[in-house]
């Protein structure tokens, strides 16, 4: 029971040990950042803006009349056309042979006319020298007249079938390109179906939506730049919106683009609409950080961790992007490797460039000698528990012996 008893507290002893022993590991930085300070200077004022690459004015093009076979259609999808050109031909056999018998009927009645015209002119002059009734004269000049009515009737008659006739050739209607077609020879049309649609004068323009705020910015004449994948293409504001949308509160502006270069209608592009030129605060675009729907940079304080600070992030400009609120001019943000850190992360700080010593700033100093601090401080914490520790050990080989 001795030997028990006994080595009851050396178990004890070497627990006490082994803890004096342990010590907390010194913190270790999570990532290696560069500083950037916000650069105050003066840029344009832009709002960024998506919309629709649309046509200026489509013109639908279509046939008047029905049940008539296409005979040839004479452009394609692209084609260039000048106001009068042929566009298709319609068969028009039809349509010709009614204009003959509208002719025919024309020169019957002309006839018949200058027929009654020859006798109401005889029966006058017989009803003046009263050999004939009056009557008779009266009803000779009625059937002249009858017969003039007749050849007029006959003319509109005829000048209808002629129009009818020249809708079996479809022509331009305006100067454009042919940007649909959906009629093909042989077809069988119908009035009032669309077979070709043109863009009037080839005009296309960037139709974008707006917030209401960014809205009563925009005026006409406003420039504005629309990004291609060959680069930007410049145009004018011809026109906003009067009217916002009551669900989205948003209005639309339209731009034309006088040379839409690789733009097509049916495209959705995305540009800028430029306001003037302010003063703005900048920081490098890798600074921001975009999480949940906002924006954040983080700073660097003291004890060398980062901060994670909210702000309102503007437009881009090149490499950087403009802060509207949230930071200060003499603030410094980490400009590399924002993306990969956390609020309170710890962290070195490096020069723009540099991969070896930090430099010698505020924050650097200040995270360095929180570490050392830190690194002393677990020593001193360590010194005082090795002689328990020891003494446990010694405590622990008298133990044994008395056992033994």
């Amino acid at each position: 029971m001795r030997i028990h008893l006994r080595l009851l507290p050396l178990s004890v002893l070497l627990a006490l040990a082994a803890c004096g022993e342990t010590s907390t590991p010194p913190a270790t930085p999570s990532l290696t950042v560069t500083l950037a300070t916000p650069d105050q200077r003066e840029v344009a004022r832009e709002v960024v803006a998506s919309g629709a690459v649309a046509a200026w004015e489509e013109v639908s093009v279509g046939v008047e009349l029905s049940g008539l076979r296409v005979a040839s259609v004479d452009v394609e999808v692209g084609s260039q056309v000048r106001q009068g050109d042929v566009l298709l031909r319609v068969d028009d056999r039809t349509m010709a042979s009614q204009l003959a018998q509208s002719e025919a009927q024309v020169r019957e009645a002309a006839t018949n006319l200058e027929t009654a015209r020859r006798k109401a002119a005889r029966v006058r002059e017989l009803a003046e020298s009263q050999m004939i009734a009056l009557q008779d004269a009266e009803e000779a000049e009625a059937a002249r007249d009858n017969a003039q009515a007749r050849l007029n009737t006959a003319i509109a008659s005829r000048d209808a079938a002629r129009v009818q006739r020249d809708f079996t050739v479809v022509r331009a209607p305006v100067d454009g390109v042919v940007s649909a077609r959906s009629v093909q020879p042989g077809q069988v049309v119908g009035a009032g179906g669309e077979l070709l649609r043109l863009i009037r004068d080839g005009r296309l323009e960037w139709r974008a939506e707006l917030a209401e705020n960014d809205l009563l910015l925009v005026a006409p004449g406003t420039p504005v730049q629309v990004d291609t994948p060959a680069g930007r293409v410049t145009g004018t504001v011809r026109r906003v919106s009067p009217a916002l949308d009551p669900q989205r509160r948003t209005g639309t502006v339209y731009a034309d683009l006088p040379e839409p270069g690789p733009l097509r209608a049916g495209m959705f592009a995305q540009g800028r609409i430029t306001l003037g030129r302010a003063s703005a605060l900048l920081v490098p675009r890798d600074s921001v950080v975009h999480r949940d729907g906002r924006a954040y940079v983080f700073t660097v304080d003291d004890e060398g961790r980062v901060r994670e600070r909210g702000i309102e992030a503007g437009s881009a400009h090149g490499d950087a992007v403009e802060v509207r609120s949230g930071l200060e001019r003499s603030d410094r943000v980490v400009a590399r490797g924002a993306g990969f850190l956390g609020d309170g992360d710890l962290v070195r700080v490096v020069d723009a460039g540099t991969d070896a010593e930090p430099p010698t700033t505020n924050a650097a100093a200040a995270g360095q000698g929180a570490g050392v601090g830190a690194q002393a401080q677990q020593a001193r914490d360590a010194t005082p528990a090795t002689a328990p520790a020891e003494g446990a050990a010694a405590a622990g080989n008298g133990a044994q012996g008395s056992a033994r």
